[in-house]
């Protein structure tokens, strides 16, 4: 992509996923993602009624007279953006990939986060970890990150969300948020999903394309795998064709589902064809019942 066009995407996109943030998300997502605990923040006198657990007794012993420690929330949060750049992101039936939605759905996490000061990583991947960008605050961070998304040339097609999960298990020592936005087309990721989500809290953003999960009645085509390359032809107007291929997709569909749910992962479906305000605002909401 020339620089020129490179600019203007990222500017498109930060103009448009700046507004949600500031106008949509910022407080949804503050609710629902809280701190990593309480921090200690002063000391003031004894008032009747105060744990006994709170008092300072260094101070207390100093002045002669009981104070309290008092904490408030520590508001900092480390997110971390797994973001799958296997070639299936390439897919989208309309007007946008699935890769150019998940550049908008990591500028709008991106800017919501730094309105509440907290840090941005990214972790792309394929089938290995193609690359890492640390964690920093800062609008001009994340406009690297949208650039980066944007032109990066992964050097493989195919997906492991095992490895990135393994990865981000290992690379961040301190629990931070990791949102992995995928479509999740991998197998045998739920043992590192759980061992992740038990250090971090994982939430997992399932990108499709309704042409994904219902063919059109369009005679004989020729399908390719994206991450194959290999070619199958289908007879899309055969009505038992199309029952049985959306039958394998809701199969995998609730499958998926089971393995959020055993993993204790939160999960949002966003269907490029749409818009994603509602399921964001929607998992938002969720989590901010449960806290």
């Amino acid at each position: 992509m020339e620089t020129s066009d490179l600019l203007k995407k990222v500017r498109k996109i930060e103009i448009k996923t700046k507004g949600l943030s500031n106008n949509i998300f910022s407080g949804g997502y503050h609710s629902a993602f809280k701190g990593k605990g309480m921090a200690f923040s002063e000391v003031r006198e004894y008032m009747i009624g105060d744990p006994i657990r709170t008092i300072d007794w260094n101070v207390t012993a100093r002045f002669n007279k009981p104070f309290v420690k008092v904490f408030e929330e520590e508001r900092e949060l480390t997110v971390i953006l797994l973001v799958d750049l296997s070639a299936s992101e390439n897919f989208g039936s309309k007007t946008q990939t699935k890769k150019e939605l998940i550049a908008e759905l990591c500028a709008v996490l991106s800017f919501s986060a730094i309105q509440n000061n907290d840090k941005i990583g990214v972790i792309f991947f394929t089938d290995k970890v193609e690359k890492f960008i640390p964690p920093k605050k800062g609008k001009s961070h994340i406009l690297a990150i949208i650039r980066e998304l944007l032109n990066f040339k992964p050097t493989s097609r195919k997906t492991n969300i095992e490895a990135a999960l393994k990865f981000l298990t290992t690379a961040m020592k301190k629990r931070t948020t990791a949102f992995i936005i995928s479509d999740f087309i991998s197998e045998n990721f739920e043992s590192a999903l759980k061992i992740a989500n038990t250090k971090h809290d994982v939430v997992a953003l399932n990108i499709f394309d309704t042409f994904e999960t219902e063919l059109p009645d369009i005679g004989h085509v020729k399908l390719m795998d994206l991450e194959t390359g290999k070619y199958n032809w289908v007879n899309t107007s055969s009505l038992a064709f199309r029952k049985q291929f959306k039958a394998e997709v809701l199969r995998r569909k609730g499958q998926l589902v089971e393995v959020f749910r055993r993993s204790g992962v939160d999960f949002a479906d966003i269907n490029i064809q749409r818009s994603y305000v509602k399921p964001l605002m929607n998992l938002f909401r969720k989590r901010e019942m449960r806290r």
